[in-house]
């Protein structure tokens, strides 16, 4: 097994190759094709033809094991139309900005595969998230194998700097855990911490706007003893969970629409920018304004939040 740094020509390369690998058997059913990959990813983990970078992304992996069931949410549960992928580069590094709703961060996962599956050059999505889903057993590592990274300045500049399509949700837990009733109103995001880096590597910004996951669990409740008892940043009741068991944990299927926004250029502002509070604070209004009209545009436009 091989190392590599993203946006390397080492891994564009690997990618390349695990790409070709995946449409061998393109012609063939879909459960030809299935058993074909699988049978090829066992045999890149046994002779370690494959390539880990340093964040821990694990290319294989996930594109063979992970994207498959996501992959089925997006196109079978949630239908999920997307709008503007033309507005993600093709190449080099950008930062996409969205809002954040759900309950559990499924919003991110689906964005991750509007990104790699719609997009021309099937790029992978580097998420920035809480440290919470890095602590957690079996999710962390997990996160890390799909190329997910804390949700920190350093970090982010890193990815960035390598070429990578970065993306940050800023309300973070505020808007996961939001009630129902406060669906589709952006949250406080943060101290532009995201805009910071966009501004220090030059990296154009795209507003990210998803219309849907404000359903799949409903927020109706929030037991706060038990989730300080658990360590959760909130214990969620749902109409479905807890009062149906492991069933209340299948989200519902709403319709779903996510719109990649215009970038707004950020290689344009003077040097020092990154460290002036009131570009950073205007920069980050512009992107919040941004996401909020188009939720509310995107919102109009699916009718019924089930039925599209």
């Amino acid at each position: 097994m091989n190392d590599v740094i993203p946006g390397t020509d080492a891994g564009k390369l690997a990618a390349t190759d695990l790409a070709a690998t995946n449409t061998d058997a393109g012609d063939a059913p879909g459960w030809q094709r299935t058993l074909s990959n699988l049978a090829a990813f066992l045999r890149r983990r046994l002779t370690g033809d494959y390539e880990i970078d340093d964040f821990g992304y694990d290319r294989d992996f996930a594109e063979t094991l992970m994207l498959p069931p996501l992959r089925w949410l997006f196109e079978k549960w949630f239908r999920v139309q997307t709008v503007g992928i033309e507005n993600v580069p093709l190449g080099g590094a950008a930062l996409l900005v969205a809002n954040h709703s759900g309950t559990i961060a499924v919003d991110a996962a689906m964005a991750a595969v509007a990104v790699h599956d719609e997009h021309p050059q099937r790029r992978p999505l580097r998420i920035l998230g809480a440290d919470f889903v890095f602590n957690t057993p079996v999710l962390g590592p997990l996160a890390r194998k799909a190329g997910h990274t804390l949700a920190c300045t350093a970090d982010a500049e890193r990815l960035l700097t390598a070429g990578e399509l970065v993306a940050v949700f800023p309300e973070g837990f505020k808007g996961v855990g939001k009630p129902f009733s406060q669906r589709y109103k952006l949250q406080r995001f943060g101290r532009g911490g995201f805009v910071s880096a966009a501004l220090r590597t030059g990296a154009p910004i795209v507003p990210v706007s998803i219309v849907g996951a404000e359903e799949i669990y409903p927020l109706i409740g929030d037991i706060k003893p038990l989730a300080r008892a658990l360590g959760l940043p909130y214990f969620p009741v749902t109409p479905t969970f807890p009062w149906l068991g492991p069933l209340g944990a299948i989200p519902l299927p709403s319709k779903w629409l996510i719109e990649f926004g215009e970038p707004i250029a950020t290689d344009g502002y003077p040097e020092g920018a990154a460290e002036d509070p009131m570009v950073v604070f205007n920069l980050t209004d512009r992107v919040r304004e941004t996401i909020q009209q188009t939720l509310y545009r995107l919102l109009l436009r699916r009718g019924h939040p089930f039925l599209g």
